[in-house]
């Protein structure tokens, strides 16, 4: 029951969110999966990659560009930003399946971000 001279008030599944946050982002709670070396390996090498001209996103050519068609920058515009969308997402994936242990599913989601992006 509320004691209605009390300001504050106690919210318990509020405590409980917060703290498990915080506790799950501070690296010495958190615990490592089986992918975590692997993916730190990887965001490191796309890190020490950042000067290198041939280092990058890629994806696969078009119909239309193996039709000779020549792309208008909006289209490339567009591309980058899909393949960019992709890639988040795919490196997401396996962060989340290594999360839950999920060996399988984290080397495959991995395995797939490491084949959009050129070292």
């Amino acid at each position: 029951m509320r004691n209605p001279n009390c300001k504050f008030t106690y919210y318990p599944t509020s405590t409980a969110l917060l703290l498990s946050a915080v506790l799950g982002l501070y690296p010495t709670f958190a615990e490592a999966g089986p992918c975590s070396a692997d993916i730190a390996q990887f965001e490191s090498a796309i890190r020490q990659s950042a000067g290198n001209p041939y280092a990058g996103l890629t994806g696969r050519q078009s119909i239309a560009a193996q039709d000779e068609h020549q792309p208008t920058a909006a289209s490339v515009k567009n591309a980058q930003r899909a393949l960019k969308a992709k890639f988040a997402a795919t490196m997401a994936q396996a962060k989340r399946r290594d999360a839950r242990n999920d060996q399988a599913g984290c080397e495959r989601a991995l395995s797939e971000a490491k084949k959009m992006y050129l070292l």
